[in-house]
């Protein structure tokens, strides 16, 4: 079977309108879609709770974005101005990095001996390549080598991956959204790690019996017949896509106030916030959030909605302390906006 009819066979994803619950994880990946600047999300919670299901799901609502044709690094033609390039438009990349990846898998690599025998630069492309304009997927992040998170969110910041061996150095871009996943139980992610992170997202397993069953019925009729559930929600995926479209389009026009600047800035100093990343995120969280409502002016309620998000895994940890981070935010935060 050739490579062009693999890519057009279209298996069916789990729609993200259908998923039930989890409203904490579905925001943080809209937003960083909406604002990839805001630096990914870190999911934690219980094993079996949807994660991959719904981050696979926000991968297949995205429009289709322009690239070169056959062009490794999924580049829009205006990033090649010089050139004419025949284009193709194709899905938002969604690359996954499995636990057991080597750093020439993740980054590329360069094939040596075309280099010496034929004196060019023949680059291997790696995962964080084909991860460029999308979103690269690490799953159990807190297992993954130090080493190899490291790489990754300094190009997830940087927006460039530089590949240097023998001598040989190439750089390309790679501007993508993290996302990643895991279960506390089986450990924590560093702090100086987990503080890259734009957003930490907490889902825990539902509870309510009602809620269960719905869960365990859409699942079902989905295994059952997947093409006639997806068209079921085709008006409400199109919905949330416009949605989206439109706040992407709308973000730079949005205004932040110096008064609700101040104050988050008060709030993270108070909270004893190392570094600015918390100012930072929660600026652009606001203002993405007040965009995806479709509003010019961001308002208390929208830094109300977000600011957990942005600062519960920024905060330092002490191992005697029984309060929630979110808690201790969310309770800074009523101070001093001074929200009864």
């Amino acid at each position: 079977m050739s490579k062009q009819t693999l890519k057009n066979i279209n298996t069916p994803i789990f729609p993200f309108t259908a998923i039930v619950g989890q409203e904490e994880m579905k925001l943080a990946l809209e937003l960083n879609v909406i604002d990839p600047k805001i630096g990914g999300v870190m999911i934690m919670g219980d094993r079996g709770t949807g994660k991959s299901t719904t981050i696979r799901a926000i991968a297949d609502l995205l429009p289709k974005i322009e690239v070169i044709k056959d062009d490794p690094f999924n580049r829009h033609p205006n990033e090649e101005a010089l050139e004419k390039f025949e284009t193709e438009f194709i899905k938002i990349p969604m690359v996954d990095l499995p636990l057991g990846a080597t750093e020439d898998r993740v980054c590329g690599t360069i094939d040596i001996e075309k280099a010496l025998t034929e004196g060019i630069k023949a680059f291997e492309p790696g995962l964080l390549a084909k991860a460029n304009r999308g979103i690269l997927y690490v799953d159990e992040v807190n297992l993954l080598d130090d080493h190899l998170v490291d790489i990754l969110l300094d190009s997830a910041a940087s927006g460039w991956n530089t590949v240097e061996r023998e001598g040989i150095s190439i750089r390309h871009p790679a501007q993508f959204v993290l996302v990643g996943s895991g279960n506390p139980e089986e450990g924590e992610l560093r702090p100086q790690l987990l503080d890259r992170f734009g957003m930490h997202a907490e889902i825990k397993t539902v509870k309510d019996p009602d809620l269960r069953v719905k869960i365990v019925e859409e699942r079902t009729l989905f295994d059952l017949d997947p093409y006639t559930w997806v068209n079921k929600y085709k008006d409400q995926q199109e919905l949330l896509k416009q949605k989206i479209i439109n706040a992407q389009n709308l973000l730079n026009t949005v205004e932040l106030s110096y008064e609700f600047r101040i104050k988050i800035s008060k709030v993270c100093s108070e909270l004893n916030v190392d570094g600015l990343r918390g100012d930072i995120v929660t600026n652009r969280a606001a203002k993405a959030y007040a965009a995806y409502q479709g509003k010019k002016l961001v308002e208390i309620k929208d830094i109300q909605k977000i600011i957990i998000l942005c600062l519960r895994h920024r905060l330092r940890k002490d191992p005697l302390e029984s309060i929630d981070s979110g808690y201790k935010v969310k309770k800074k935060f009523e101070d001093i906006f001074e929200i009864v």
